[in-house]
C-alpha cells in the first residue's frame, strides 16, 4: 500500500467554501495541488473531476504529464456533490459516462464514482438501488472497453452491505469500490467490519478520520467532521488491516471535507500522511 491525497482537503482553495467556513483568500489548479502532493512525498492522488477547468485532450495530457514526473498514481474522480442521485439523473448519467474514456488520457485506470449522496439517505433505498444498478450495467460496458475499472463510493448513501449489494446485481469486473473509512461512521456502521466486507472489492480508498463536533446538531451530517487521520474516532489501524488482509495493495488516499473546529487543511493533511507512513512501516515490520 501507499499513501496518497485527494485533492478534495483543499475544497476551500479550489473555491468550494461551506456556509461556515472562510475563505482562504486564495485559489489553487490542479497543478498546484499535484505539486503540494509531490511536497508531501506521497505515493498516488485522487483528482476530482469538479476542480477540472477543462476536459480537452491538452489539457488532460498537461496533468498526466505532471503526475508521470512525479511517479504518483492516480484516481481520476467523479460524482461531487450527489453523483446520479440515487439513479434519478440521467444528465449526470451521461456525463459520467461521457468521462470514462478521459480517464486513460490521465493515465488513470481507476475512475471513482458516486452513486447518491446524503440528500437522499431517508428515502427507500430499494427502488435507488434498483435504478443504479440499470444505469450501473451500461456504464460498466462503457469502462471495460476504454480499459477503466469503475470504483463505487459508500458516500454517506448505502450501507456497505448495500454497496455489497449492487456489485453483486451488476456482476461486473469494471466495478468496483471506493472505500470511504469515514463515511462508513456516517451511515453508523463499524468501520472495521465494513472494511471486511468490502475490502476484497476495494481498489481505491479515501482514507478519513472523524470527531464528533460538540457545537452541530446530530442531524447535520458533519457532526462528525474530518479531523487529522489517527486522532479520531475511526480505527485506523483495523480498517487498514482489514484491507490488507482483505488484498488491497492499493493507495490510502487522505480525504477531509468538513474539517472540525476550522482547521487548517493543509495542517491536516500532512499530519494524516505522516501518520499513515508510520503506521504501514509498522504493518510492514
Amino acid at each position: 500500500m501507499k499513501v496518497g491525497i485527494d485533492n478534495y482537503c483543499y475544497h476551500r482553495y479550489f473555491g468550494e467554501i461551506y456556509r461556515d467556513q472562510v475563505d482562504p483568500g486564495v485559489r489553487w489548479t490542479v497543478h498546484d495541488f499535484i505539486k503540494r502532493a509531490a511536497e508531501l512525498e506521497v505515493g498516488g492522488v485522487s483528482l476530482e473531476s469538479c476542480f477540472f477547468p477543462s476536459f480537452d485532450s491538452g489539457y488532460l495530457a498537461d496533468v498526466k504529464a505532471a503526475l508521470d514526473e512525479y511517479g504518483l498514481e492516480r484516481v481520476f474522480a467523479w460524482g461531487h456533490p450527489d453523483g446520479l442521485e440515487a439513479g434519478r439523473n440521467k444528465q449526470a448519467w451521461q456525463e459520467m459516462n461521457t468521462l470514462i474514456p478521459k480517464a486513460p488520457l490521465l493515465g488513470a485506470r481507476i475512475m471513482r464514482i458516486v452513486a447518491s449522496s446524503k440528500r437522499f439517505r431517508d428515502e427507500p433505498h430499494g427502488p435507488q438501488i434498483e435504478a443504479v444498478v440499470k444505469m450501473l450495467k451500461e456504464s460498466v460496458k462503457i469502462a471495460a472497453d476504454c480499459g477503466v475499472m469503475l470504483a463505487i463510493e459508500n458516500h454517506i448513501d448505502y450501507t456497505s452491505a448495500e454497496i455489497l449489494e449492487i456489485l453483486e446485481r451488476v456482476d461486473s469486473d469494471a466495478l468496483k469500490v471506493n472505500f470511504d473509512t469515514g463515511n462508513t461512521l456516517r451511515m453508523m456502521e463499524d468501520p472495521v467490519a465494513a472494511a471486511r466486507r468490502l475490502g476484497p472489492y476495494t481498489v481505491a480508498t479515501h482514507t478519513k478520520d472523524l470527531d464528533a463536533c460538540r457545537h452541530v446538531s446530530p442531524e447535520e451530517w458533519y457532526f462528525f467532521s474530518s479531523v487529522p487521520v489517527g486522532s479520531g474516532l475511526i480505527d485506523i489501524p483495523g480498517v487498514v488491516r482489514a484491507l490488507k488482509e482483505s488484498g488491497f495493495d492499493g493507495v490510502l488516499a487522505v480525504e477531509s471535507d468538513h474539517h472540525k473546529d476550522n482547521q487548517d487543511e493543509d495542517e491536516l493533511v500532512a499530519q494524516s500522511v505522516g501518520y499513515l507512513k508510520n503506521l504501514l512501516r509498522e504493518l510492514e515490520g
